[in-house]
C-alpha cells in the first residue's frame, strides 16, 4: 500500500506542479519587460533613458529574441539575468543560444559585436531559450524606445496561452487524475479479503461496529501516510534529475518545479484522506455482518446504480455527437465549458462502477451454457466475487479511455498549430540578398517555386492602387497554382483569379506602368498589358493577388532588381517540411527577417510545449495504468491462494490453473476495454466538435486505438500466467 501511495502521490505532484512551472517562466519574461518612460501627457521622454528595440525572428521553428540596448545618462537597474548594461559592441546571449552559436556559427551575424557573458536564469524563461542582449550607440537605434524600468505584471506571449492552458487541464483531468483516483483506490483495498476476515475476528471479539472501521481506516492512513512522504520524495529527486536534462521542446530550472505548500498539502492530506474513505467502506460489511466474511456466505449482487454515471455521460457525448451530424455545431463556452469535463468523469466513473455487474451477469451466462472446466471454474469464480474484476481490470480499461481523449486533443492541437492550406509561403526583403544567396534560397530542399513581386507607380487613379507585379516565369506559376490558363513567356499579363471577384490593383489596359530599379539604374517603364492570365488558387492562403501584373525576368536589366522587393519562396505546408525550409533559410542568410504567411513561430513553440506536457500526462497514465493492474492481479493472486490450493489438491493440473487465472481476467477486460473504446471515441468527437476545427470523427486513430487495446489484453493475459505457482502449501487450507 505504501509503495503503490508513493507511485500515486508521486503522479499527482507531478501534475500540480506543472501549472507552478509555467507561470514561474511566464513571471521571468514579464520581470524582462521594459516599461516606456512617459511624461504627464504620456509623450515619450527620450532624454536621458536608455534605449531599447526587441526583434524576435524564427531560427529554424524556434524563436531567437535579440534585444538590442543603447545606454543614457540616467541610471536604471538592468535587465534581470544581467549584471550591467551591455556597452556598444558587446554581446549577452543565453547557454542555449550559446550552443546553437558554437553548431551554427554563422548565426552570429544576426548579433553585431563579441560575446562578452552570459545571461543568468532569473533573465531566461526555459534554459534552452533563444534571448541575446546586444550593445548599440543611441544613434544606431532611431526606433528605440526610452526605458524607465524593467518589469510588468504579464508576459506578452505566455509559455501556454489560457486557451490552451484550459485544454491542457482538461486532458490531464481525464488522463491522468481520474484514472490516479481509482489506483490510489485499488492500494487502498489490498489485501481485502485477508483483512475482512481479521476484521470480523476483532468484531465477534466484542469491538463495536466503529471501532472496527476506525481500525481498519487508521492501518490504511498510515500505509497512505507513509506512501504519501515517499511519493514526496520520489518527485524531488526526479524533479533534480530530469530538470537538468530537458524533455524534447520543454525544459525549466530545478526551482520551477518546487513542491509548493498546496501541492504538498493536497498530497499528503488528499490521498490520506482518500485511504481513510475507502477503508471505512471496505471494512462495513466485515463491521456490520461478520459472519458474511465466510467464504460460504452469498456475496450481494453489484448494485445497478453504476449504470447512472455512465449513461449520463454517454448521454452528452451522444447529445453533442448528433449535434456534430446535423451541423449545428455548439461554441466551446458557455454551457460546453462545464459540460465536457463533467462528461469526461462521468464515463470514467461509469466505466469503472459498471465493471462488477457486467462481469458477473456474462459470467453466469457463460457458466450455465460452457461445457469446459476451464471457463466453468473462470466464470464461476467471478459470479461468486465480482469485486475482483473491479481491482483487475479497472486501471487498464481507464487507460484506454485515455487514450482516445489524448488522441482528440493532439488532433486538435494540429488544426489549431498547423497551416490548413496545402501551401506555405516566406516572405523577405530582397534587397537585403545576394545573387548567390538568392540562388542558395531557391534550391533549398522542399522549395515548390519561388518570385519576386514589386510596387509599381503611374497609373495613381487605378483601382485599388498601382498594381504590383510579379517576376517570374510561367514555369514558376504552374508549379505555384492548383491551376494556370495559357501563359506566354517573354510578355507582360494581368494575373486574374477565377475564383476572386474584387482585385487588389488593377491599371486600366495601356497605361504606363513605372517599376523603379535600385543601384542607379533609374526604371523600367511599360503599358498595362491587355492580355488576361486566368488562374487559380489555394484555399486558405493564396500565393499570388488578383490584378498583379506578371513580368518576365528577362525585361529588367542584366543585375538589376526592383526597389522594395519581397522574395516569397513556397512550400508545401506539413510541419516537417516547414521546419526544413526554415532550418535551410537560416543557414543560407542568417540575419534575413522572415515573414512566415499563416506560420507563428511563438505559437509552434506553445504547441510544442503543451504536446510534451502531454506526453507526460500519457506516460503518467500508462504507469498508473500498468501499476494498477499489477498491484491489484498480485494482490488478487495472494487472496486465491486457498482456492488454487484447494483445487490442486483435487486434482487440477497447474496448465488448467493458468487457463482459469486468465479467463477470469481477460473477460470482464475486454467487455471493459471495448466499452471504453466506444465510449472513447464518443467522448473524443463531442469534445473534437466543440473545440471549433474541421475534424470531428477521427476515424484515422481508430486503427491504433485498437491495435494498443489488443497489447493490453495480451499483456494482461501473460501477466495472469505465473500467478499460480509450482508449491503446495497445505497450510493456507488449514489456516482457511
Amino acid at each position: 500500500m505504501s509503495l503503490g501511495g508513493a507511485i500515486g502521490v508521486c503522479c499527482l505532484a507531478i501534475v500540480l506542479t506543472i501549472p507552478g512551472i509555467l507561470a514561474a517562466q511566464d513571471a521571468r519574461v514579464a520581470a524582462r519587460q521594459p516599461v516606456v518612460a512617459r511624461d504627464e501627457s504620456r509623450n515619450p521622454v527620450f532624454a536621458g533613458f536608455p534605449l531599447l528595440l526587441q526583434r524576435t525572428d524564427p531560427y529554424g521553428a524556434r524563436p531567437l529574441t535579440r534585444i538590442f540596448l543603447a545606454q543614457g545618462s540616467k541610471d536604471i537597474e538592468p535587465p534581470p539575468g544581467l549584471s550591467s548594461f551591455p556597452r556598444a559592441g558587446e554581446v549577452l546571449v543565453s547557454p542555449g543560444l550559446r550552443e546553437v552559436l558554437r553548431a551554427e556559427p554563422a548565426l552570429a551575424q544576426r548579433l553585431p559585436g563579441r560575446e562578452s557573458g552570459l545571461i543568468g536564469p532569473q533573465g531566461l524563461a526555459r534554459p534552452e531559450e533563444l534571448v541575446a542582449y546586444i550593445g548599440v550607440r543611441r544613434a544606431e537605434l532611431p526606433d528605440g524606445v526610452p526605458v524607465a524600468r524593467f518589469g510588468k505584471e504579464e508576459a506578452p506571449d505566455p509559455t501556454v496561452a489560457a486557451a490552451t492552458l484550459g485544454i491542457l487541464r482538461f486532458t490531464m483531468v481525464g488522463i491522468v487524475l481520474v484514472p490516479l483516483a481509482v489506483f490510489l483506490s485499488v492500494c487502498a483495498r489490498l489485501s481485502a479479503a485477508e483483512r475482512a476476515r481479521r476484521l470480523a475476528a476483532l468484531r465477534l471479539l466484542g469491538m463495536s461496529a466503529k471501532e472496527v472501521q476506525r481500525v481498519n481506516a487508521a492501518e490504511t492512513v498510515a500505509a497512505a501516510g507513509i506512501g504519501s512522504l515517499l511519493g514526496l520524495g520520489v518527485y524531488w529527486v526526479l524533479n533534480q534529475l530530469v530538470s537538468r536534462v530537458g524533455l524534447p521542446g520543454f525544459t525549466w530550472y530545478p526551482s520551477d518545479g518546487t513542491l509548493a505548500g498546496s501541492t504538498v498539502g493536497t498530497c499528503l492530506v488528499g490521498c490520506p484522506a482518500l485511504a481513510w474513505v475507502v477503508g471505512r467502506v471496505s471494512a462495513r460489511k466485515a463491521a456490520t455482518n461478520p459472519l458474511a466474511v465466510r467464504r460460504t456466505a452469498p456475496q450481494k449482487s453489484p448494485s445497478a446504480w453504476g449504470f447512472v454515471p455512465l449513461l449520463a455521460g454517454a448521454g452528452v457525448a451522444a447529445g453533442y455527437c448528433v449535434a456534430g451530424a446535423t451541423g449545428h455545431v455548439p461554441s466551446d463556452s458557455g454551457p460546453s465549458a462545464l459540460l465536457i469535463p463533467s462528461m469526461v468523469v462521468l464515463i470514467g466513473v461509469g466505466l469503472v462502477t459498471i465493471l462488477p455487474r457486467l462481469s458477473r451477469s456474462l459470467a453466469g451466462r457463460i457458466a450455465r451454457s460452457t461445457r469446459s472446466l476451464t471457463l466453468g471454474l473462470a466464470m464461476r469464480r467471478n459470479e461468486a466475487e465480482p469485486g475482483g474484476a473491479l481491482r483487475v481490470a479497472a486501471g487498464l480499461v481507464l487507460l484506454v479511455f485515455a487514450a482516445s481523449l489524448a488522441q482528440g486533443v493532439l488532433i486538435e492541437l494540429d488544426q489549431v498549430s498547423r497551416n490548413t492550406a496545402p501551401i506555405q509561403m516566406y516572405d523577405m526583403p530582397d534587397d537585403r540578398l545576394t545573387a548567390a544567396q538568392r540562388a542558395a534560397l531557391e534550391r533549398i530542399p522542399g522549395i515548390r517555386a519561388h518570385w519576386a513581386t514589386a510596387p509599381t507607380h503611374g497609373d495613381e487613379t487605378a483601382v485599388g492602387g498601382p498594381p504590383e507585379i510579379v517576376l517570374a516565369a510561367c514555369a514558376e506559376l504552374r508549379k505555384a497554382l492548383p491551376w494556370v490558363g495559357k501563359c506566354t513567356d517573354g510578355q507582360p499579363q494581368r494575373l486574374r483569379d477565377s475564383s476572386v471577384q474584387e482585385q487588389s490593383g488593377t491599371a486600366e489596359a495601356g497605361k504606363k506602368v513605372v517599376v523603379t530599379l535600385v543601384g542607379g539604374r533609374g526604371s523600367l517603364e511599360f503599358k498595362a498589358p491587355r492580355r488576361t492570365l486566368p488562374y487559380r488558387d489555394h484555399a486558405g492562403l493564396p500565393a499570388l493577388g488578383s490584378g498583379m501584373i506578371l513580368v518576365p525576368p528577362s525585361a529588367l536589366p542584366q543585375g538589376a532588381r526592383p526597389e522594395e522587393a519581397t522574395l516569397s519562396l513556397m512550400s508545401g505546408s506539413d510541419p516537417d517540411t516547414v521546419r526544413a525550409v526554415l532550418d535551410g533559410i537560416a543557414h543560407v542568410v542568417p540575419t534575413i527577417a522572415v515573414a512566415p504567411q499563416g506560420l507563428n513561430v511563438t505559437a509552434l513553440q506553445q504547441i510544442a510545449v503543451v504536446k510534451t506536457l502531454l506526453a507526460i500526462g500519457m506516460f503518467l497514465a500508462v504507469v498508473i495504468g500498468i501499476a494498477a493492474y499489477l498491484v491489484a492481479a498480485a494482490d488478487r493472486a495472494v487472496e486465491r491462494r486457498p482456492q488454487v490450493t484447494a483445487l490442486t489438491l483435487l486434482g487440477a493440473r497447474r496448465r488448467t490453473l493458468r487457463a482459469v487465472q486468465v479467463a477470469q481476467v481477460v473477460l470482464p477486460l475486454t467487455v471493459g476495454l471495448l466499452l471504453a473504446v466506444v465510449m472513447g471515441k464518443m467522448a473524443e468527437s463531442s469534445y473534437l466538435i466543440v473545440g471549433g476545427g474541421t475534424v470531428f470523427w477521427d476515424t484515422d486513430g481508430l486503427p491504433l486505438l485498437l491495435t494498443g487495446t489488443l497489447c493490453v489484453v495480451a499483456v494482461a493475459a501473460l501477466g495472469s500466467l505465473p500467478l499460480v505457482g509450482r508449491r503446495i502449501d497445505p497450510e493456507l487450507i488449514r489456516r482457511d
